[in-house]
């Protein structure tokens, strides 16, 4: 695989991972459906570092697979963050902004 393949495998697999929390009701994707109507949204957060450090350990394991891994400082890491969150932001305004509330009579 060349390295510009492995790059957007890398940012697809973030984007995938970034909105999966937000888009089911199932714990850490595979486990039991969330009791009641929906996941808290601590659980949301909790499973969004789940797989943050997932796609991390992909491209880890990629960056090792194509040579030296270069060592990164706290900067990377809040940055990658911080584009996590923002790769999340359509999964979150889905659930959270995009659909109507229902009433009930």
């Amino acid at each position: 695989m060349t390295q510009t393949a492995s790059i957007w495998l890398v940012i697809l697999a973030a984007l995938v991972a970034a909105n999966l929390p937000f888009l089911n009701e199932r714990w850490l994707l595979a486990g039991p459906v969330a009791r009641g109507y929906a996941k808290p949204f601590w659980g949301r957060l909790l499973e969004l570092f789940l797989l943050y450090l997932l796609v991390g350990g992909l491209a880890l394991a990629l960056e090792k697979r194509a040579g030296q891994i270069y060592p990164q400082g706290w900067e990377f890491y809040a940055v990658t963050g911080a584009l996590f969150l923002t790769l999340a932001f359509p999964g979150f305004v889905y659930r959270y902004l995009g659909q109507r509330r229902r009433t009930q009579a």
